[in-house]
């Protein structure tokens, strides 16, 4: 059983990640879609007394809005993946400039994020860490930064 956390600001690449590479395996917990905490907790609750693999596809910027997941999952027995979306600022808000209707983002918003930024760390309870980066052309790269 998975529990996958992304990290990282708005038009890093987070929702395409999921769509390539799990969206038939996990289920996806997003609060853009969900809209409340409420209801996210909802989903969460029933994947983990399901044991149902799950994404957590928010921005999650600081330790503390990543562990609202890491515990109960760890205590259920998930493994804790992390997966990190590094981008620059700039790059992001070139991204973010693409898109169209609900999905852009303001600027403030992307800004706001940024500063609040904290890497995670697997001194936060990770069992696996990833750093993802986009390339020029859109594609992904990943590295596994728990074993460094």
């Amino acid at each position: 059983m998975q529990a996958i956390i992304f990290t990282g600001i708005q038009a890093t690449g987070k929702s395409t990640f999921y769509r390539e590479n799990f969206i038939n395996t996990h289920i996806r917990i997003n609060l853009d879609m969900l809209r409340t905490r409420a209801r996210e907790s909802i989903i969460l609750e029933a994947c983990i007394k399901a044991g149902q693999a799950f994404v957590v596809d928010n921005t999650n910027p600081t330790a503390a809005d990543r562990r609202r997941y890491i515990d109960p999952a760890h205590s259920a027995g998930f493994k804790v993946i992390g997966y990190y979306f590094h981008s620059d600022l700039e790059e992001a808000i070139n991204r973010n400039s693409e898109r169209k209707g609900k999905e852009y983002i303001p600027l403030p918003g992307i800004r706001n994020t940024h500063s609040k930024l904290e890497p995670p760390r697997m001194e936060e309870g990770f069992d696996q860490l990833f750093y993802v980066s986009i390339t020029k052309e859109g594609k992904f790269i990943v590295d596994n930064i728990s074993e460094n």
